[in-house]
Order: C-alpha cells, then structure tokens, then sequence
C-alpha cells in the first residue's frame, strides 16, 4: 500500500483540475482577445456576455481550486480513507466541470447547483480528513 496506489484518483483529479483551470484561462483569454477587451481593465460585469462568464467561470474555479488541493492533500497524508478521499475528489471535478459547462451556457440554476455539489464534496473531505485525526 502506498500513497500513489491508495489515493490513485485523487491524484489524477489534481491533475485533471490544474488542466481544467488552464483551460478556462486560456477560453478566457482568447474570448477576450476576440473582444478586443484591454487588458488590465475590469470586464463588465454582464453576464449576457460570453466575455463576462468565462471570465467568472476561470476565477471562481481558481478560487476553489486551493480549498481542493489543500482538503485533498491532508486526506492524503493523514491516512483519511482512500475510498472516501477518492469519490469526493471525483465529485468535485465532475461537478465543477459542470459548473463551467452551465456557467458558459449561461444556465444559472444548474450552474447553482453544481457549485453548491462541489461546496458539499469539499466539506465531505474536511470532514473525512478530520475523522482520521480523531
């Protein structure tokens, strides 16, 4: 049994994730550059635009993206179980991938959702790694 073996998946979402949040950069980028927005200024805060969206959809990944990598690695290293750790990390991925999909399609319901799914797999990774503590 090892690290690599046990939290397999987990580890795959940290890679998935890190690609994931790239690829709404440069979505966001390149819609933004087809905009001829001016960087350095702020985007306008309009959600009918794609422009606005993608923007949004890239940071509020990166703003949950270190809550993951931190909840994910100290389950990891504190021997939380792997079956655990695993399947909320999957959820997480799956439902932010969601996320993006609803928040470029401007579907703010579903779009709702799938963040408050992946604010639950989040909670459901502190509270996995903080019962291996007890």
């Amino acid at each position: 049994m090892s690290l690599a073996n046990d939290y397999r998946l987990t580890i795959w979402v940290m890679g998935i994730a890190g690609f994931l949040l790239l690829w709404q950069l440069v979505i966001a980028d390149l819609t933004a550059i087809r905009h001829k927005h001016k960087a350095g200024y702020p985007i306008p805060a309009d959600s009918t635009t794609f422009l606005f969206r993608s923007a949004r959809a890239h940071a509020n990944t990166n703003e949950s993206i270190a809550a993951f990598a931190l909840l994910a690695i100290a389950g990891m290293l504190s021997s939380a179980p792997p079956t655990w750790i695993n399947g909320l990390s999957a959820v997480w991925l799956v439902s932010r991938i969601a996320h993006m999909g609803f928040y470029y399609a401007n579907v703010k319901l579903s779009r709702s959702l799938a963040f408050a799914v992946s604010l639950m797999a989040l909670l459901g990774l502190f509270l996995t790694t903080a019962s291996a503590w007890l």
